[in-house]
């Protein structure tokens, strides 16, 4: 996710709490938080794909998805 849309949920966020939003940025707020959540899980996702696990035998071995 790029800086300044992070910059801007920071923004609202503060608007927020100190005077509150209009229903435009409400909307602005919730799409920018649900791209940022979007790009938090696929982060994840990765990071775990790309997760291997050594046993004691030094026998590596990927995570599964429990999905399958």
């Amino acid at each position: 996710m790029e800086q300044f849309k992070l910059d801007r949920i920071n923004e609202l966020a503060r608007k927020a709490k100190a005077e509150g939003l209009t229903e435009a940025e409400k909307a602005e707020q919730q799409t920018l938080r649900a791209e940022y959540i979007a790009a938090y899980r696929k982060s994840l996702r990765a990071q775990l794909e790309n997760m291997v696990l050594v046993d004691e035998d030094g026998n590596e071995r990927t995570l599964k998805s429990k999905k399958q």
